[in-house]
């Protein structure tokens, strides 16, 4: 049975709010008020209470906070089975990845010890588990590779034998100063606030970079696959360039290797499937890399493969600890733009995971001391020889599927590793690398699922679409560093072109509604008379200003500049009007004194004067020159269909208001044949045509030229959408209200939020014709005072009998009949041959 929704009602009586009345309604504070001089906020920053300082200690070092309310009871087995599952994980993946690195595996163990023990005293989320992750594995193997080639440690020329002792040596020194590079870039960036940083890479950019960074692992893993050596290549195109090299070797693959890979691979899958199936019905996962880690070895150890048939195996592993040493300072200065990346990409990946667990199981994760616990861990781990590290999603689903409830999981975890490092590695040196990249090739499996990314993004965003094109295409052919340069270069860019780009849209009014949508995407919406209400989706700043005011005149169906020369124009003509009207009465003034001169000499001898006959000899002339020239414009510009009639007196600044009356070809887009109303020049249509003309003399807005509209005594620009407003912006709504004001068009601004005020206000914006009264609190409030103050009153019905007008034949007169398209009653109208 379908429920029916009930919607309740409300009623709302109030008087309209400009911003004026609602600051003083709620006793708005003032700038200085609600924004603290830098003197005050220092003074707030630096001083120093009991419970600021315990906020503080708190917040810098989170164990404090969850730590004293840690129940054994409650969370210790949790965390216990949890700790354990993800340890195990560690071991092969720790060996794994430290491959894609190009270190010893010896160093992903220490990886995966170090950087998990920092994070348990500075992290702030639960589950997710602080390690080796393939993605940061590569970029600090393309680091390591690039600084450190196999052709700087041969040691003979003849035989191109490489010294791996000395090269693995010296990659463990470029992989840790650039860690601790990463990890100082990582505390900075964290001790000012800017945790934020992590916003700009969108969610389809990370999926994006994720998935051509795995093409890059399998690349990398390639060659211990097949059992070949191909030429290392570094700098754009360099993914290309290996591929190419690896398919040339193929026919020198080296089969026993070949055979290894494929079995290890073949096994992964089928027990990873079984796994999935089984899930449900284990309590805890089965740790198949490790099982895999643990056969291989055996069969390797027992085969001989290394001996016997040419195998590559993990090599001597130290057992115990190594000492802390300080980084090679001298590094940084060529590995800062990949430390930069490594520290953007490594916050970027854990945040979303921390902060996705954190919503699934109600907890806060603080962004910015996510920078700075990452940055200890990784500043920490350089100084014990390991790599650059962040959550791993594997084994962070592993730690939260199994039950584990704080960061305790990652101590068990971290004691696992330790246990191997110290008893176990050893046994571990006849381990084949064909395995370790096979479990590396095998766990990339879900990365490769995040190409179905296209197809519902195709669906769902166009735009999120080419970020994440863009992405992987400059990823994988820039390699990581630059890829993910242009991919946030792009991303931003795509959001400053859609911020040029908004939507703009003329809103009307849903019916018995205070609500104001889209005319063109509603059908219901109805357009207030005489109002236009103008939106923008974005907010308007420089890069947006001149669009929105293109914009604004197009949609108001308004050509200010055409408006106002033909403004200018037409004054210009009802000066040079009164001007004739002066002369004209002066004229007659004459006639009339010569008049009642001859009357008076009737009895005497006619006066005659030579200056007043040569007076009105110059007025006769000057008058049948200006009428010639008008005659002339008449007979050039040939359709005369729009009449212009002031419809109030000139005021005395000389301005007077002027009616526009439409009732010819609105295809024209003439301005300079409208018609001077003068006495003496006209004709007066008779009474039997006045309802017709009723009809046909349409008011329309000034200077519509091309395309017609009704008229707009008032334009309102609902700003409900711009968080902030800057100077070239503010100067382009001053120029819309003095604009529009030159054509008696009143512009109101609704939906300012407080920041925006108070930018206008730093910004000068208002002024005695442009004050508060102007901003109203909402657009209903905007349209009530504009059919109040302008609805009815400002636009005048003329009576047809009033209306005077002249017109001329012509070849091409426009046909009255074709007026429909008006909205108004076709009508037909006789031309009038003067």
């Amino acid at each position: 049975m379908n429920s029916i929704r009930r919607y309740g009602k409300y009623k709302v009586e109030r008087g309209v709010l400009d911003e004026q009345r609602l600051e003083e309604l709620t006793q708005r504070k003032s700038y200085s008020e609600a924004h603290p001089s830098l003197t005050e906020r220092l003074k707030n920053s630096l001083r120093c209470t009991v419970p600021k300082l315990k906020r503080s200690v708190v917040s810098s070092l989170p164990i404090l906070y969850w730590l004293p309310k840690y129940s054994v009871w409650d969370y210790g087995m949790p965390d216990l089975i949890s700790g354990i599952s993800v340890g195990i994980m560690h071991l092969p993946q720790g060996m794994a990845y430290a491959l894609l690195a190009s270190l010893p595996p010896v160093f992903g163990l220490y990886t995966s010890l170090y950087p998990a023990l920092i994070y348990f005293f500075f992290g702030t989320s639960r589950h997710i588990s602080i390690g080796t992750f393939a993605v940061l594995s590569i970029m600090v193997g393309s680091v390591t590779e690039r600084l450190v080639p196999d052709d700087a440690f041969l040691k003979n020329n003849l035989t191109a034998e490489v010294d791996i002792t000395a090269r693995d040596s010296y990659r463990v020194q470029v992989a840790a100063a650039t860690t601790v590079l990463a990890g100082l870039i990582q505390m900075i960036l964290g001790l000012v606030k800017f945790g934020f940083v992590g916003t700009y890479l969108s969610e389809p950019l990370v999926r994006a970079y994720t998935t051509a960074a795995a093409a890059h692992a399998v690349v990398a893993q390639l060659k211990y696959i097949f059992g070949v050596s191909p030429t290392r290549f570094s700098g754009p195109l360099s993914l290309v360039y290996t591929l190419k090299d690896v398919c040339f070797l193929l026919p020198k693959t080296h089969l026993p290797t070949l055979v290894v890979s494929a079995v290890s691979i073949v096994f992964l899958i089928a027990a990873k499937e079984l796994n999935s199936f089984l899930s449900p019905k284990l309590p805890v996962p089965i740790p198949v890399e490790l099982i895999t880690i643990v056969a291989g070895t055996l069969i390797s150890n027992f085969a001989h493969l290394n001996s016997n048939y040419t195998v590559p195996v993990v090599g001597e592993i130290p057992s115990g600890l190594s000492p802390p040493g300080v980084p090679d300072v001298s590094i940084f200065g060529e590995v800062i733009s990949d430390a930069f990346a490594l520290a953007i990409v490594g916050y970027a990946i854990s945040i979303s995971l921390g902060k996705t667990f954190a919503l699934k199981h109600g907890y806060k994760v603080d962004s910015n001391q996510e920078l700075v616990a990452l940055g200890l861990s990784n500043v920490v781990g350089g100084f014990f020889q390991c790599y650059a590290v962040c959550s791993s999603m594997s084994r962070s689903l592993i730690q939260e599927t199994t039950g584990g409830k704080t960061q305790m999981a990652g101590v068990a975890s971290a004691i696992i590793v330790l246990v191997t490092i110290l008893k176990l590695g050893s046994l571990f040196q006849e381990l084949p690398k064909a395995v370790l990249a096979a479990i590396v090739f095998v766990n990339l499996k879900g990365m490769f699922k995040q190409y179905a990314d296209i197809v519902t993004l195709w669906r769902s965003s166009k735009i999120d679409l080419v970020v994440w094109l863009v992405t992987w295409v400059s990823t994988l052919l820039f390699n990581l560093d630059m890829g993910l340069a242009a991919a946030i270069s792009f991303a931003l860019l795509t959001v400053i072109i859609r911020t040029q780009l908004p939507t703009y849209s003329v809103l009307g009014n849903v019916p018995g509604t205070e609500l104001y949508v889209d005319i063109e995407t509603h059908r219901e919406a109805r357009q207030v008379p005489g109002v236009t209400i103008f939106r923008s989706s974005a907010t308007v700043y420089f890069a947006n200003a001149d669009l929105y005011l293109e914009a604004l005149k197009e949609k108001s169906g308004l050509d200010i500049s055409k408006m106002i020369i033909y403004k200018r124009r037409q004054e210009a003509k009802q000066k040079r009007r009164e001007k004739r009207a002066e002369r004209r009465a002066k004229r007659q003034a004459k006639r009339e004194r010569r008049a009642q001169r001859a009357a008076a000499q009737l009895s005497g001898p006619p006066v005659f004067s030579v200056e007043e006959e040569a007076g009105d000899w110059m007025d006769t002339c000057m008058d049948r020159n200006v009428t010639d020239k008008e005659e002339q414009g008449w007979t050039e510009r040939e359709n005369g269909t729009v009449f212009v009639i002031p419809t109030t007196p000139r005021t005395p600044d000389g301005h007077s208001r002027w009616e526009y009356l439409k009732g010819g070809d609105p295809e024209s887009t003439s301005i300079g044949w409208m018609s001077e109303l003068q006495d003496g020049d006209t004709t007066t249509l008779g009474s039997s045509s006045e309802d017709t003309l009723s009809h046909d003399l349409e008011r329309v807005s000034l200077g519509s030229l091309g395309k017609w509209t009704w008229d707009i005594h008032s334009i309102i620009l609902d700003l409900s959408t711009a968080n902030f407003i800057d100077t070239v912006a503010i100067k382009t709504m001053k120029n819309i209200f003095q604009d529009f004001s030159e054509i008696d068009v009143d512009i109101y601004m609704t939906g300012c939020q407080v920041s925006v005020v108070e930018q206008l206000e730093l910004g000068n914006f208002f002024s005695e014709s442009i004050t508060k009264r102007n901003l109203f609190a909402s657009v209903h409030d905007a349209v009530l005072y504009c059919l109040d103050h302008r609805g009815a009153s400002s636009f005048p019905r003329y009576e047809p009998s009033m209306v005077r007008m002249m017109l001329r034949p012509s070849r091409g007169a426009p046909n009255f009949s074709d007026l429909s398209q008006t909205g108004r009653p076709a009508v037909s109208t006789e031309y009038l041959n003067i």
